[in-house]
């Protein structure tokens, strides 16, 4: 697969694009007694081109902007909603995760992308108080359910794409990690 998709180069990001299906992910959260509860869900993932973009005419930047569906796999329930972009700054080789979710919660998790024997290894990390790679949220989940941190490692091998993400937690009095794993396979390479 090129990395270059209608004169611009996307970098690794070229190799995300395509929408994405998981039947076996593994959500692992605190229950409202404080106690770990784990549930299976199925997921849906879709990354479209969202260009170039060019900052203070020297920075440049690729990006991709995705949309991540996950549904209970025993309801079929949509319990999270999530949109985005993953963007790759060439002159660096640094990558950027921009997460929204309506909780009120935002991230800019950044870092770094790998080719570890052939499979493409991005790891991104982001720290509440930070002032470059940090997490935003509302009054009331800092209040009730603060996210700390946030780290999350996603792999490429060709067609199948896995991810294990971590959001640190203060929630219930305790501290916790909220933990969402899954393994998808790429469904259709759709640019649009």
């Amino acid at each position: 697969m090129s990395s270059i998709i209608d004169g611009i180069d996307y970098g690794p990001l070229a190799q995300l694009i395509g929408n994405w299906s998981g039947k076996k992910g593994i959500d692992k959260a605190p229950d409202n007694q404080a106690n770990i509860d784990e549930s299976k869900f199925t997921d849906e993932l879709k990354f479209t081109v969202a260009g170039a973009t060019e900052n203070a005419e020297e920075q440049k930047l690729v990006s991709v902007k995705y949309h991540h569906v996950i549904r209970r796999t025993e309801s079929g329930l949509i319990f999270h909603d999530q949109i985005g972009h993953w963007i790759y700054e060439p002159s660096t080789d640094i990558i950027m995760h921009s997460i929204t979710i309506p909780r009120a919660v935002c991230v800019l998790a950044g870092g770094n992308f790998q080719e570890i024997n052939g499979v493409s290894v991005f790891n991104v990390e982001a720290h509440a108080g930070s002032e470059t790679f940090g997490i935003l949220q509302s009054p009331f989940m800092i209040e009730k359910a603060k996210t700390k941190a946030f780290k999350m490692k996603l792999s490429v091998d060709n067609n199948e794409l896995k991810y294990r993400e971590v959001m640190s937690l203060h929630i219930y009095g305790k501290d916790f990690e909220h933990i969402d794993q899954s393994t998808l396979h790429r469904v259709t390479y759709d640019l649009a």
